[in-house]
């Protein structure tokens, strides 16, 4: 079962914007993580092999969690 973006609670504007870079399944470091970040406040580690996404992994819940 392939998950999306917007599965693991990531809003639509920034879903649009990551299928326009064609980033539109989330890796399993992703799954794991973005649904964590959105949720709790506390911190996080995560270990994963370099270029399995850990930086979208933190960096795309904390787009969508800036108040602006």
């Amino acid at each position: 079962m392939s998950k999306r973006f917007s599965d693991l609670g990531i809003e639509a504007s920034i879903t649009e914007r990551l299928a326009a870079l064609q980033i539109t399944v989330p890796t399993d470091i992703q799954k794991k993580s973005i649904p964590v970040v959105l949720q709790q406040k506390e911190d996080l580690v995560a270990l994963a092999k370099t270029g399995t996404g850990k930086t979208a992994a933190f960096g795309l819940p904390l787009l969508q969690l800036i108040d602006v």
